[in-house]
């Protein structure tokens, strides 16, 4: 099956060219290369539906000098999931930085239900505009106990008793971490601790979760439990989820889309069946 990549026959040949160089130095044959233009605004937006949770256009971005993200665009539809995969160094993470506050954006807009977030710090985005974001690099505390790292996540909240309703709700929404409660984090195996850092970015209730491998060195067990907590926050409570994920296969049979990012551009954007289904996305990121 080849998806419908919504490419524009008036893309700046200079682009498509590059593009078709990266690929091939992954060590794709040239006939095979799953790009040859820009994917069309217009299609993104289809894929999105109507009303989108979050919409980025023509957002340039990256870290001091260093441009990341060229031209990128967008859409998420409310509830609705999607999986970012490509080449080591295309700028997946980037996109979750930028939208979050924690990259240099020079041109562009972020606009999320409606309003432009564009240039709003970190904790207005989180407590504002309802976006929580858990980074791959480990971040639970492990001398403070399961509680008191949960709380962490509620230091936005006014008073005590905010949080505690809030660490209260996520213990009965996830008995087995609550089990754990009094215990020193660093007692949790790495799988446990990723739920819990999933756990702790609930505490403020946010609407869209940016994930950043949220797999990432897990037994395969806590993967599932990983995706099936997802899988619930997104189809029992309607929340929006962008991810970076490095295991391709689980992330596009997760997500509802899938991009595939390349030099800072989105170079396919399909339903994640379709490029579940792509014998070149195969080849290239599934290890078919």
């Amino acid at each position: 099956m080849t998806p419908s990549r919504g490419l524009e026959s008036d893309a700046g040949s200079e682009q498509a060219a590059g593009t078709r160089d990266i690929l091939a130095g992954i060590g794709v044959p040239a006939e095979d290369l799953p790009v040859r233009e820009r994917v069309s605004r217009a299609h993104i937006a289809a894929l999105a539906g109507d009303a989108p949770h979050l919409r980025i256009e023509g957002l340039v971005a990256g870290y001091g000098r260093m441009e990341i993200l060229h031209d990128l665009d967008l859409q998420l539809g409310t509830a609705q999931s999607l999986c970012l995969i490509g080449p080591n160094g295309a700028g997946k993470s980037t996109v979750l930085n930028a939208i979050y506050g924690f990259a240099d954006i020079r041109r562009g807009s972020i606009v999320v239900d409606g309003r432009d977030i564009t240039r709003q710090p970190a904790s207005a985005k989180l407590k504002e505009a309802g976006i929580a974001y858990v980074p791959q690099d480990p971040s639970v505390f492990p001398d403070l106990t399961v509680e008191q790292n949960l709380r962490l996540g509620g230091y936005l909240m006014q008073g005590k008793g905010e949080a505690k309703v809030a660490v209260e709700r996520i213990f009965d929404q996830y008995p087995g971490i609550a089990e754990r409660r009094r215990e020193p984090a660093r007692v949790l195996s790495g799988g446990e601790r990723r739920l819990l850092e999933i756990a702790r970015a609930l505490m403020l209730d946010p609407q869209l979760l940016l994930m950043d491998e949220p797999s990432i060195g897990l037994e395969p067990r806590y993967v599932d439990m990983v995706f099936h907590m997802l899988d619930d926050l997104q189809h029992r409570e309607g929340k929006s989820i962008l991810m970076v994920e490095q295991n391709a296969r689980k992330g596009l049979m997760f997500a509802d889309l899938g991009y595939v990012l390349v030099a800072g551009q989105v170079v396919i954007a399909a339903t994640g069946d379709e490029l579940l289904h792509d014998r070149s996305i195969g080849r290239l990121f599934l290890g078919e």
